[in-house]
């Protein structure tokens, strides 16, 4: 059962013939337009893809070869592609360069910015640095007259205290002259 399978060929699936002729032109194409190292691969893959001739076939199909048409050979074709390729890459570097100039005048053109704002910046810094300089002296001279004020403070809370020492003497003084003089004066304002 298997032996019929193997041997079944591809054209009597589609139910029509492939026809010789157009089989061989195909290959003749594909090895004209193949290069020179594949040509041999292109021969051998037409001749495998030649169909098997039948057993009754014309003389006229088996005589029939096809005509290969070689491309006309290009004499001023490659200066001109050169000249093409030369012109180009001549066109492709001046608007490279071009390209290149506007990229180092926009980096330019950049870096003066940046310069110009590194500048403000930094009049900036240096203007808030004075700033803080006027405000660490103004704390350093609050600081000093804070502590005058508290040595002055302390200095009239001891004088103060002190006058107070001696007002509470004076007044135990004047205490004791009065009952003193109490004492002096009450036998002169005595009945006898």
């Amino acid at each position: 059962m298997s032996e019929p399978a193997r041997h079944y060929q591809a054209q009597d699936l589609n139910g029509r013939p492939t026809p010789g002729p157009l089989r061989d032109w195909l290959a003749a194409m594909k090895a004209a337009t193949t290069s020179a190292e594949q040509a041999p691969a292109a021969d051998k893959v037409a001749a495998f893809e030649r169909p098997a001739a039948p057993e009754k076939a014309e003389p006229q199909a088996s005589s029939w070869s096809p005509r290969v048409v070689s491309p006309p050979a290009r004499t001023e074709a490659p200066e001109a592609s050169e000249d093409g390729d030369v012109s180009e890459l001549m066109a492709e570097n001046l608007m490279l360069k071009a390209k290149l100039k506007v990229e180092s005048d926009r980096y330019d053109q950049l870096q003066g910015i940046l310069a110009q704002e590194l500048r403000r910046l930094r009049s900036h810094v240096e203007k808030e640095m004075a700033e803080l300089h006027d405000l660490r002296a103004e704390r350093d001279r609050l600081a000093e007259l804070q502590t005058l004020f508290v040595e002055k403070l302390e200095e009239a809370r001891a004088r103060s205290e002190s006058d107070a020492e001696e007002l509470a003497q004076a007044c135990a003084d004047r205490d004791l002259w009065m009952a003193r003089a109490e004492a002096l004066a009450q036998p002169l304002f005595q009945k006898r």
